[in-house]
């Protein structure tokens, strides 16, 4: 392996690295939805808060 190939791995594994922190942080806060079909984000097992939900249709 020489320098060109250290450097794109690198880059690549920052690029990971940086994805999945922000995956952490938007579960952390809850933006994220548990994925179930025809979700808008308003199902109960998706941990959305109350008084959320007009933000979400307002934004729309």
């Amino acid at each position: 392996m020489n320098f060109v190939d250290v450097l794109l791995i690198l880059a690549i594994a920052a690029c990971v690295a940086l994805v999945v922190r922000k995956l952490i942080r938007d579960k952390r806060e809850g933006k994220t939805c548990c994925g179930c079909s025809g979700c808008s984000g308003s199902c109960s097992h998706c941990g959305v808060q109350p008084g959320t939900q007009q933000k979400i249709a307002k934004e729309k």
